[in-house]
């Protein structure tokens, strides 16, 4: 990933070097559980090294890296260093040390989502009653409040946070059994023993990898999680729209929001969380693409894996601490929302107006009519639809004071926002 978008902590974790570290750690632990070594060559194994450009320039000649990283960990042990390696394949390790920067990435990428879920608990306490328009299709439909809406992407960011938790932890297995899963040159005891040192579950049936499904479903549920950031992303850049205006970005000192317009104040950060989204979403296909493989192991996944489990990651964490920030600074316009709710001369109050008709007595359809008609005429003449009631037959007696009242939309607001107390 470049380094626009990559946290330095996670760059550490996805490093060659970081990778030959996870490696080492398998190796070690391996000939830790074995009976074969002595207490001395133990020492020797443990003290053993290797840089990066050692096991590049062996894979020159090896043109394999796991047989380059043990040449090189094994002639830095001296003679013990034979014990490196022994009885296991190269998945062996490579799927094991996978797992331990996959439970290093998720330590640190699920106490940001978190971390959003405690944001937008926070904001949508603070807009609990905060008027504003509800939209369907895009179009006004009825009031509701920003604290309501603020809530539903809190859950939504809450239900993300555990997928993810669950997803790094499914896919934190090990395996060690040898070549094609049958503990031919082990043991199945060794296996757990070795796996239990490094803290990680084993996987039942290995074959000679660790089945790619487990990896599947952490693409799928960063994917989810970024379709989630990607729907809070859609609905600030619309609010954020000049003829809205309800919420903007925060705008830092020296700023600038366009090279040639001095005015314009962008929602940039959420159109790159919206535009990386769509990168998640698109390594999450590549995930699926990796759990066909021939027979009890091919390396057609792994080529893929270099790429989209780093890169995955490191997005998914960047464009999380992203909406963290925006929702943090976010610029909510109260007044802008107020102004905003009379923009259809009091329409959007219909279903309440139909509610009072059908109430006196008239059928539901021409409640309906009736209604229809006045309300549209109300949005085209750019007339109050209470002022049209005032002449309408059919309205004659009703009580427009509580029709025309916003406190029923807020009536449970404090209920629904106060579901966050569950979560956040």
């Amino acid at each position: 990933m470049i380094d626009r978008y990559t946290r330095p902590e996670l760059a550490a974790v996805w490093s060659d070097e970081a990778r030959f570290e996870a490696m080492r750690q398998v190796e070690v632990a391996a000939c830790e559980e074995m009976e074969g070594p002595t207490p001395e060559e133990l020492e020797a194994i443990r003290e053993a090294t290797f840089t990066v450009e050692q096991i590049a320039e062996r894979e020159l000649t090896t043109d394999h890296d796991v047989a380059a990283f043990v040449d090189v960990l094994a002639a830095s042990a001296g003679r013990p260093g034979r014990w490196l390696h022994y009885g296991l394949t190269s998945s062996d390790v490579l799927d094991t040390a996978l797992a331990l920067q996959l439970r290093r990435v998720g330590e640190l990428i699920v106490p940001d989502a978190r971390a959003l879920v405690a944001a937008l608990a926070e904001r949508a306490r603070e807009h609990r009653d905060t008027l504003c328009a509800g939209r369907t299709h895009g179009i006004h439909a009825e009031p509701t409040t920003f604290g309501i809406k603020l809530a539903g992407f809190a859950f939504e960011a809450h239900r993300n946070a555990q997928r993810l938790e669950r997803a790094f932890a499914q896919a934190s297995v090990g395996a060690l059994s040898g070549a094609v899963g049958t503990y031919a040159a082990t043991s199945p005891e060794f296996e757990r023993r070795v796996l239990d040192r490094l803290g990680l579950s084993a996987e039942p049936v290995s074959t000679q990898v660790v089945p790619r499904d487990h990896h599947a479903e952490l693409l799928q549920a960063i994917a989810l999680a970024g379709a989630g950031l990607d729907r809070l992303a859609t609905e600030l850049r619309h609010l954020a729209r000049t003829e809205v205006g309800e919420a903007r970005e925060p705008f830092a000192e020296g700023q600038k929001g366009s090279s040639a317009m001095p005015h314009k104040r962008n929602p940039i950060k959420a159109e790159q969380i919206s535009g990386l989204a769509r990168v998640l979403r698109a390594d999450a296909q590549a995930g699926l693409e990796n759990v066909a493989l021939w027979h009890e192991r091919d390396i057609s996944h792994s080529s893929v894996e270099r790429i989209i489990l780093p890169d995955a990651t490191t997005l998914l964490d960047h464009i999380q601490r992203r909406m963290l920030a925006l929702v943090r600074g976010l610029v909510v316009d109260a007044a802008r929302m107020r102004e905003n709710l009379e923009l259809t001369c009091g329409a959007l109050f219909s279903q309440r107006l139909l509610l009072a008709l059908v109430g006196r007595g008239m059928t539901r359809d021409d409640a309906y009519r009736v209604v229809q008609r006045l309300a549209q005429q109300a949005l085209d003449e750019r007339v109050q639809l209470r002022r049209l009631l005032e002449s309408e037959p059919a309205a004659a007696g009703l009580d427009l004071e509580a029709i025309f009242d916003y406190a029923p939309f807020i009536r449970y607001a404090g209920e629904i926002v106060g579901r966050l107390d569950e979560i956040a």
